[in-house]
Parts: structure tokens; C-alpha cells; sequence
């Protein structure tokens, strides 16, 4: 292909991509249409899409601002690439959680939860909690216009109250009103003048005592009626204090009306809705309580009642034990007939209101909560300190129950709903709630536009599978492939045209029914006139796509060439592509010919948590479970908030709260410790790398430590550390690069001038080991440096040891990954596989544990799922058992036992739809897994 004649608006034209391992890469990229980039793990697909199109991307469109962004493009370097052209603005949405920040929600980072406060600031109705009626401000038309609709010849006298101030009596306040020009007084249906009771020696009160401001009749043909009203209203309210009074009479009575402007009802003035009211990250509408956080450090529930298959009687109540503390518990068992209280009834079998009672007493017995009053009323004595420690933790806040906003934004309401009710339905309960919201005329005018924002946003989070989550579910709670998707919806949101999407793996975390959904909102960001580039190993999707690129044929420095270049009909003829072998079935993952027996397990009873429906649950032990199931179906409750916590506290560490269940039982001895293997960045900061996490790196700087020229300089292997001062480079203190923090854009990474990136002092590299010096083997990749420290014939003891800690990352194919590659730049995928090579280096344990993997094929291809299995059958070899949370339909047939949940998401998913060995799900006509495992067994 000759590419200096392709039009550029036609194409995005890549000459010769030199980037990491790319190979003189040269592609011409269709514009506008639907693109995956394929290939195996470390091939170069991430060189290709982020590191050279996105890189080129942000680099250009910094050349189009300010001065101030422009002084660093002198040092932002340009991929190595000889050029591109027809490059549109990049937008690049990586699978990475971008925020720790513990305020922001899903509905605040899409956007909706702002459309939402200004929804409610336009037309929320404030009810008061009290009568239920609606506040209302009583304007000086309301007033006139009651006068005006009232019977022909009506008497009617305007009024304001009298109330003294600043120590005045009612006789110095009188003076002053005839001085204003006021000289009557309404008192008990009676006008009298204020001279007549100046005059008098009686005192006189300012009980129902009113100024009269004016007196009318009420006449339909008097045009200059409504003007001469709402003068005199305006000034009574003045008068009053924003009271006003008016009394009337004819022929069906008399009757005195009060109105006012304030916003007040029943004896309670509230706030008006305004957009900060609504705001829990603003200290006007946060809740006092959490301060907008939505938990405190409180009473922990869990640890007072840590086993909720026990019964009040038989001490469920933790704090209420021994004889002093007991005197509790023998009040509520002693009164609990005169109330009903089932106190042989297990906790969890309780109602909410039997549950709530239990907490809060009545008149019978003292509560949990007035216990913990009263223990920190004796905190000055040490064993109450102690126990008061002993059942604290971060608890949900009681006043705002979660939602973070102050309670009285709570009396605002749309269509019979608070705020705080829309943010905990799960979004397809809430996009529904928004189709069929019925408003009157004047509502639906002023919210026409904020509803159609509202009801596209949500309409987009649902198409993309995350119909299951709410707007209050905290941002850094989210998964790295749910990150992604609402980054997506986000930039759907938004409607831009003419832009490069670039993303990475969004099908991570979708139940392969949940896949077309994403593919149809891949589509229509494509035919909003966008080019979409994804970054993909999912077979639905690749099958879907306009022009598909595989990249490879292998990984790491066998890699980075132009394997193919076509659609799908094409690649499943082509020989050479790895990806075509196991789309066309010449290559495939075998199915294990024997399924493992297992007899020991653990049993979860009572699962409730979030959308479980009071599940049991057995986890065989020394064996590999795949929990599978659709997008929200309840995996992640019953794996990561209820499993892992609860085992974790068994076995005396913490891993934040538990979440609901009866009990845990089975054979727990059988295992001394759980591992819960998440996506999360490896180490603590940007300078961990595959080397430090695996210890291989303490090996290393030993090694340098011994060479002749560092003990002649005295180096010891700390000297040759980037994490502590004395080696490592001052400036960027090890990273090898420095951060430059741009105003309203995001950060820029550059390389350390002082270093060149290397990290190190000048004489720190001066030691060479094998003519390599330190950063040299920090730039090699584990492949290389296995090769490496494996190639003379005399290997010293510190080589072995070294290359026994890389074999494993080499075992679990990452032997691509840079030796000293920053954990900032890994996906959430080779973060977890290098986890599971720092397990695998142990060897055979002498603890037995239990691996809780979370998606661990995310950023595979199908020729590295087989080392992955690999990995899995030598942990289960050492002694282990692995449980594993996965939608990827090659381990899920690889399994020896499935938990299959659902059938659907939210509300609808929480129950076992099926248990057992894989070829049998496929004859369960509930489970979506098992349609989509057919033919595959």
C-alpha cells in the first residue's frame, strides 16, 4: 500500500510506528468507522493505540492553547513515528478507576446527579414533614388575588402584627407608628384610634393587636382596587415582619386569614430548593452528621452482632454478655411478651421493625443504642474505653442513611420523590421513573430540557450494562471495566462528532448477553461521525467491527508487526494470525478431561447484601469455582462484600465492613488464609514495578552491590534503590520522570532532564554488571532478563534466585512487561496477574489459602488464558483453592465447580440459578451463561 497517496480525510495515516516494540509499523486507519486492534498480550496494540494515536492526539491539540501549555511541548517528546496524518482530536477512555476521591458518585462523575440538583432547584415542591402539606411563600399576589375572588361587597381589612423589640412598650410603639402616619389599631374584631388608648390610663397589651394598614370593599368594577391591595399588603408585611393579616366580612361571617412571605409551615421555617441545597460536596448541603461523606466512625453493627444466625437469647448481642452487661439482655428477655419480641428467633429471620426495635428500645427495655450512650457516658473508667474501641468502625451515617445530603433536602420533592430516593434506585428503575414522570403544565415547560438531558444520560449507563448500579455508588468503589463504561456513556453524553475514540477493553466486566448492548452504543458513537478504536480480545465484538487489526504474531520483541488488516470474514481465513486460529477453531483451549472431586467447603448462609436474595452458598475447597452470571447479578456482593471480609476478620486481619449474612460455617480449619487478587496498581507508588513487587529487584541490587568498582566507591544494594535517597536521581527522586501539573488538563508526564530517565546518579551507572548497568536491566523486559542472568554456565546463587522470581511473571505471560515498567502504566489485568506470579514464587505453601480472583482474563488474548489456567492448576497443586469472579466463557468451561447467579442484574438477580460441573448448565434453561456455553462443551 502506498501511503503517501491515501487521503488523509479518508484515512489516519500511521508511516513507520517505532514506539516500544512496534516494528517499522505502518497502517492506514479507516476515519469514521468502528476499528478493534487485536492480538496477544504485549503484542502492541496499547503502543499502537495509546502510546502513539493518543499521544500525537494530546500533543497536538496542547500546540492549539496557550503560551503557558505550549513551554512544555519543548519537552513533551513525539512518538517515534516518521508521521500521521489525518489525526482528529483523541479521547482516550482507559479501563483504569480515575478517582480515589471518596465524594464522587456515579451520578457526580456523569453528570446526572448535577442535572438532577438543578431539576429540584427548578420545580421541587417542599412538603413539611409534620402536616404533609406543601410550603408555600405567599407572594403580594396571593394575597390580592384572595381579596379579589372574594363575594361582592365584602368589608376587608388589611392588618400587620404588632411585636415590640429592643425593650420598647406597647405605648412608645404606638407614638411611633401615629408618627409613621398609622392611626387605627384592629383588636378583637374592633378598630379603635391610637389616641383613644394613649389617652387612657389603662395598659393595653399587644396580644392580637394589629396595625390596621388600610380598609376596603371589595367591588368586581373597580379597576385601581388591585393596585391600592398590593400597597397595602406590601406594607404590611413590611410592618409585620413578613406577616400579614386579613380580616373580612359579609353576609356568610367573618374570618381573619393569616399569610406570610416567609417559607415556613406548621411552626418550621424551611430553606428554599436552591443548586447548593441539593450539594453534599458544598457545607450548605451536606449533611452535618458525615459531612457529606455518607459514613462515619460509629457503632459498627457488624461487630455488635457479628453472628446473625443467633437469636437474641442465645447472645447474639455481643456487648450484652458477662453479668454486668447482661443485666441488658435479661431486661429485654423479661418484658419481651408484653411487646411480642421474638427473642428465640435468629437475627437475620427478624423484620426491619423487630431489628429496628432491638436498637432503639421502647418503654419496656433500653436498646442497643442507649447502651452505647450510656457506656460512653462512663468513658473516664478504662474497661468502658476498651469496649467502646473494641465495637467502633466506619458505619453508615445515621442521619442521611448514606445519600450525604442534609435531612431537610429531603422534604423537596418531584413527582412524590426526594433527591435521596432517585440516587439509591438502581438506574434502570430510575431511567423508567423519568419516561413516565408525570408534572403539570408549568413543570414540564420549565423541566423540559433538564429531563431530556437526564433521561439520555441514564438511557446511555443503561445500554453500556450498568443498569445495576445507582447514582450514590461511590466512583472509587467501581470496577476498572465499569470505570470505563461510564466514561463511555459520559462521552456519549456529550455528543461530540468529528473526535478519535480510543478505548481499552470496554467489555470487561459483561456477561457476554450484556456484550451487544455495548456493541450497539459503539455503533452509535461511531455514526455520530466518530472515529471509535477499541482495544479488544471479546469474539462478539472483534465479529462486530468495521475494520479489525491484529497486531503480533507474538508478544514482547516478537511482536509489534502488522499480523492482518480486514474484516472478520478475511481474518478467518488468514493462517498466520493466532487470533484467526482460535476464531476458525483451528486452535482452541481444551476442556479438562477430569473435572476435580472435592468434599471439603465453606458455607455461606443468609447472604443479603445488596441485591442477594437470603442465599446459601457452598465454596468447595482445594478445587477451581467459577462464580459467574450477568452484569449486577450479585457476584461481586456475595464474593467481595460478604466472603472475603468475613473470612479475612476470621482469620484476624481487616478488609473493611462485611456485608450482610447469617452465618459462615464448613470447613474454615481447612484454610489458614485468604487472598483476594484484585486490579488494583501493584505496590504503593508510581516506582513499584513487576521487579520490586516479586522481590527479584532485592536480588538485583545485591548483585550490583558485589561488583569491584561499587566496593571500592562503598555502595551498599540500598545505593542502587530508587525508592530511598542516596543513588537514585534528586530530582525526580527515582521515577524517572517528573509530573508537570497542567491548569484545567490533565498532568503531564515528562522525562527527568537530570537522569534522562534513568533514575540513578552519574555514578551509580558507572557499575556495570555483564557491560549493563543498573537502569539497563531496569529497561530490559522479563523475557530478556531471564535470558540474562540465565546465560553463562557457571550462574551464580543471587542469578538463580533471581531468575526463580521472574520465572513466574514469565509463567503467567508477562513476559513482555518491562523489568522496570512503573505500575502507573499497567492495566488492571497484568497488575493482578503479577499478584498471582508473587504467590506463585512461594512455592507449596504450608498455609493452605483460599485466591479470590476478580476477572483475572481482562487484557488476554485466547493463546494467554491457557497460561493462565496453567497458573491456576499449580496454586491448586501447592495446596490451594481457587475461586474466580468471571464472564470469559473459556475458564468458565475450564472450571471444576460453577456458582451461576441471577438470572438478571439489580432487583432482579440475587438468587443461585445454578450449581454444579459446566456441562450440565447448559441444560438449565434459566441461565444466559449456559446459552452461551452451548457449543462450546
Amino acid at each position: 500500500m502506498d501511503f503517501d497517496k491515501l487521503n488523509s480525510k479518508e484515512y489516519i495515516i500511521i508511516k513507520n510506528a517505532r514506539v516500544h516494540n512496534l516494528k517499522n509499523l505502518s497502517v492506514a486507519i479507516p476515519r469514521n468507522k468502528f476499528i478493534v486492534i487485536t492480538g496477544l498480550s504485549g503484542s502492541g496494540k496499547s503502543s499502537l493505540a495509546f502510546d502513539t494515536l493518543y499521544a500525537d492526539g494530546q500533543r497536538r491539540y496542547v500546540e492549539s492553547l496557550s503560551s503557558y501549555a505550549r513551554q512544555f511541548l519543548g519537552r513533551m517528546s513525539k512518538p517515534e513515528v516518521d508521521y500521521i496524518k489525518g489525526i482528529a482530536p483523541a479521547i482516550a477512555i482507559e479501563q483504569k478507576v480515575n478517582t480515589r476521591n471518596p465524594r464522587s458518585t456515579v451520578g457526580t462523575s456523569t453528570e446526572v446527579y448535577e442535572y438532577l440538583k438543578l431539576l429540584y432547584a427548578r420545580i421541587g415542591k417542599t412538603f413539611s414533614p409534620k402536616s404533609g402539606q406543601q410550603v408555600k411563600r405567599h407572594k403580594v399576589s396571593d394575597v390580592t388575588d384572595f381579596i379579589l375572588n372574594l363575594e361582592e361587597n365584602t368589608k376587608v381589612q388589611v392588618l400587620a402584627p404588632i411585636e415590640l423589640e429592643n425593650g420598647r412598650n406597647l405605648k412608645e410603639h404606638l407614638n411611633i407608628l401615629r408618627q409613621q402616619g398609622f392611626s387605627r389599631v384592629f383588636q378583637n374584631n374592633k378598630v379603635i384610634k391610637i389616641d383613644e388608648i394613649l389617652e387612657e390610663s389603662a395598659s393595653f397589651t399587644n396580644k392580637d393587636l394589629f396595625i390596621l394598614i388600610d380598609r376596603l370593599l371589595v367591588k368586581n368594577d373597580d379597576e385601581d382596587l388591585k393596585n391600592r391591595i398590593a400597597d397595602s399588603v406590601q406594607t404590611a408585611y413590611y410592618e409585620g415582619r413578613s406577616n400579614c393579616f386579613i380580616y373580612y366580612e359579609n353576609d356568610s361571617g367573618s374570618k381573619i386569614v393569616n399569610f406570610s412571605n416567609k417559607f415556613e409551615l406548621d411552626g418550621i421555617e424551611f430553606e428554599e430548593p436552591n443548586v447548593n441545597f441539593f450539594t453534599f460536596n458544598n457545607p450548605f448541603g451536606a449533611c452535618k452528621t458525615c459531612e457529606g461523606f455518607g459514613s462515619i466512625i460509629g457503632i459498627d453493627p457488624e461487630l455488635v452482632i457479628p453472628d446473625k444466625s443467633l437469636s437474641v437469647y442465645d447472645g447474639a448481642v455481643a456487648c450484652w454478655k458477662g453479668e454486668k452487661m447482661g443485666e441488658w439482655k435479661e431486661a429485654l428477655v423479661l418484658n419481651a411478651y408484653k411487646f411480642e419480641f421474638p427473642i428465640h428467633t435468629p437475627y437475620y429471620k427478624l423484620t426491619e421493625g423487630q431489628k429496628e426495635l432491638l436498637w432503639t428500645g421502647n418503654e419496656y427495655f433500653e436498646g442497643i443504642d442507649a447502651f452505647f450512650k450510656h457506656v460512653e457516658e462512663q468513658t473516664y473508667k478504662v474497661q468502658y474505653r476498651v469496649m467502646l474501641s473494641r465495637y467502633r468502625g466506619k458505619t453508615e451515617c445515621p442521619e442521611c442513611k448514606g445519600t450525604r445530603l442534609r435531612s431537610d433536602a429531603n422534604f423537596v420533592k418531584v413527582a412524590k420523590k426526594s433527591i435521596s430516593e432517585l440516587v439509591l434506585m438502581p438506574i434502570n428503575q430510575l431511567l423508567e421513573f423519568f419516561k413516565n414522570i408525570e408534572l403539570d403544565e408549568y413543570d414540564k415547560a420549565v423541566s423540559k430540557r433538564l429531563l431530556m438531558e437526564i433521561t439520555n444520560r441514564l438511557q446511555f449507563l443503561n445500554d453500556v450494562g450498568l443498569g445495576y448500579l445507582n447514582l450514590n455508588r461511590k466512583s472509587n468503589t467501581l470496577s476498572g471495566g465499569e470505570s470505563q463504561r461510564i466514561n463511555l456513556a459520559t462521552s456519549l453524553g456529550s455528543s461530540l462528532v468529528g473526535s478519535m475514540y480510543i478505548l481499552d477493553e470496554p467489555s470487561i466486566g459483561l456477561h457476554p448477553r450484556d456484550t451487544k448492548q455495548l456493541i450497539g452504543v459503539l455503533l452509535k458513537l461511531r455514526d455520530l461521525g466518530n472515529t471509535v478504536i477499541v482495544v479488544e480480545h471479546d469474539e462478539d465484538i472483534i465479529r462486530a467491527a468495521d475494520e479489525i487489526i491484529d497486531i503480533g504474531p507474538m508478544a514482547g520483541m516478537n511482536g509489534g508487526e502488522l499480523v492482518f488488516q480486514g474484516n472478520f470474514e478475511k481474518l478467518r481465513k488468514e493462517e498466520k494470525s493466532l487470533t484467526a486460529q482460535y476464531m476458525n477453531g483451528k486452535k482452541k483451549i481444551e476442556i479438562p478431561k477430569v473435572r476435580r472431586k472435592w468434599n471439603d467447603f465453606i458455607e455461606i448462609n443468609g447472604a443479603q447484601e445488596n441485591n442477594l436474595k437470603n442465599i446459601d452458598v457452598k465454596i468447595p475447597l482445594n478445587i477451581m469455582t467459577v462464580i459467574t452470571g450477568v452484569s449486577g447479578s450479585g457476584k461481586s456482593s456475595l464474593v467481595k462484600t460478604v466472603l472475603f471480609p468475613a473470612l479475612k476478620k476470621r482469620f484476624g486481619g481487616f478488609s473493611g465492613k462485611s456485608g450482610k449474612y447469617s452465618k459462615i460455617n464448613g470447613d474454615i480449619n481447612r484454610i489458614s488464609e485468604v487472598e483476594f487478587i484484585d486490579q488494583n496498581p501493584i505496590g504503593r507508588s508510581s516506582r513499584s514495578n513487576p521487579a520490586t513487587y516479586v522481590k527479584a529487584y532485592d536480588e538485583i541490587r545485591s548483585l550490583f552491590a558485589e561488583q569491584q568498582l561499587a566496593q571500592i566507591r562503598g555502595f551498599k544494594p540500598g545505593y542502587f534503590s530508587f525508592n530511598v535517597a542516596g543513588g537514585r536521581c534528586d530530582v525526580c527522586e527515582g521515577d524517572g520522570t517528573v509530573k508537570i501539573e497542567m491548569q484545567f488538563m490533565a498532568d503531564i508526564q515528562l522525562t527527568c532532564e537530570a537522569c534522562n530517565g534513568s533514575r540513578f546518579k552519574e555514578e551509580v551507572l558507572d557499575i556495570k554488571y555483564k557491560d549493563k548497568n543498573i537502569s539497563d536491566i531496569l529497561d530490559m523486559t522479563i523475557n530478556q532478563a531471564i535470558d540474562f542472568f540465565s546465560e553463562p554456565e557457571k550462574t551464580s546463587t543471587l542469578e538463580k534466585r533471581i531468575v526463580a522470581k521472574l520465572k513466574p511473571l514469565q509463567d503467567v505471560g508477562l513476559g513482555y512487561l518491562g523489568l522496570g515498567q512503573s505500575s502507573s502504566t499497567m492495566s488492571g489485568g497484568e497488575a493482578q496477574r503479577i499478584k498471582l506470579a508473587y504467590f506463585l514464587s512461594k512455592g507449596t505453601a504450608a498455609t493452605p489459602t483460599l485466591f479470590i480472583f476478580d476477572e483475572p482474563t481482562t487484557g488476554l488474548h485466547f493463546h494467554d488464558i491457557s497460561k493462565l489456567l496453567d497458573a491456576f492448576n499449580a496454586l491448586i497443586k501447592n495446596g490451594h483453592t481457587v475461586l474466580i469472579i468471571e464472564h470469559n466463557t473459556e475458564i468458565i468451561k475450564s472450571a471444576d465447580w460453577l456458582i451461576d447467579l441471577g438470572p438478571e442484574g439489580g432487583n432482579q438477580g440475587g438468587n443461585i440459578v445454578f450449581e454444579g460441573i459446566p456441562e450440565n448448565i447448559v441444560n438449565c434453561k434459566t441461565s444466559y451463561t449456559g446459552k452461551f456455553l452451548t457449543g462450546k462443551l
